[in-house]
């Protein structure tokens, strides 16, 4: 993270509407009208802080018709983060944080599991700057695959591999047995991969997600979508949401830039 994205992240976040802008677009995706209602300032004032967030890359807008949707991107407080807080904790107290976080996710996955499944649906955008080429990425992407991806269903040695073409799988392969994580719907080369996939879901649930790589001078823009519907558990967005961004802005762009 250069130092100039570090300014504009430190500018986002010194306004309490535009802190409280993002604690909302973390509960949900909103049009700039659905946050116009939620604040006592004009509209005219929203739209200017949310274009402070959008200069900071911590808000991604997608057109919906007429609509401007806003959506929360995780990627430059991790990034934050990473820099600033992770590399001066102490290992014990990242230890006693990490079973805290343990024994309040078994409580929380218990108690979501006697909830009744309902049809619901997600939908995740993340950006993400690596200072690699678009074929650099692409290829991590596709031929590197298993070298970052760290996510495993089966046993931890397992492979991973990824068939770059049309109908082509990614999926994981042990001794004896598998697993498939998506299916190529769309693919152009250094450009764009579209996937169908469950992504560690189970059920009657319908998951679409895509990579689109845009090159900026030395660096490359990698943009996600990630959209699910069905019969969702009601922790799988946000266990997506953190999956994503550790893969992608820890993991991935940590591989690319290293080479």
């Amino acid at each position: 993270m250069i130092n100039n994205d570090l300014v504009e992240t430190f500018k986002a976040l010194s306004h309490p509407i535009r802190i409280g802008i993002l604690d909302e677009l973390k509960k949900q995706p909103l049009t700039t009208g659905e946050i116009s209602e939620k604040y006592d300032v004009s509209r005219y004032a929203i739209m200017k802080h949310l274009a402070v967030l959008v200069d900071a890359k911590l808000v991604l807008v997608r057109r919906m018709g007429r609509q401007r949707v806003n959506y929360l991107n995780v990627i430059p407080l991790q990034e934050l983060y990473n820099r600033w807080v992770s590399k001066y904790e102490a290992p014990h107290a990242s230890s006693l944080h990490h079973l805290k976080n343990l024994a309040e996710e078994r409580e929380k996955q218990t108690m979501d599991q006697t909830k009744a499944k309902k049809i619901d649906s997600f939908q995740i955008e993340q950006e993400v700057v690596i200072h690699a080429t678009k074929e650099t990425v692409f290829k991590a992407l596709t031929e590197d695959i298993n070298n970052w991806w760290k996510f495993r269903v089966g046993e931890e040695n397992s492979k991973l591999i990824f068939e770059p073409y049309l109908s082509g799988r990614f999926y994981e392969e042990w001794g004896n047995g598998g697993a498939l994580w998506g299916n190529i719907t769309y693919i152009k080369e250094n450009e764009e991969i579209r996937l169908n996939g469950l992504l560690g879901m189970s059920g009657a649930v319908n998951s679409f997600y895509s990579y689109r790589l845009t090159e900026d001078g030395e660096q490359t823009i990698l943009q996600l979508t990630h959209q699910a519907t069905g019969f969702l558990e009601p922790h799988w967005e946000d266990a997506h949401r953190h999956g994503w961004n550790e893969l992608l802005a820890v993991n991935l762009k940590k591989f690319v830039e290293q080479q």
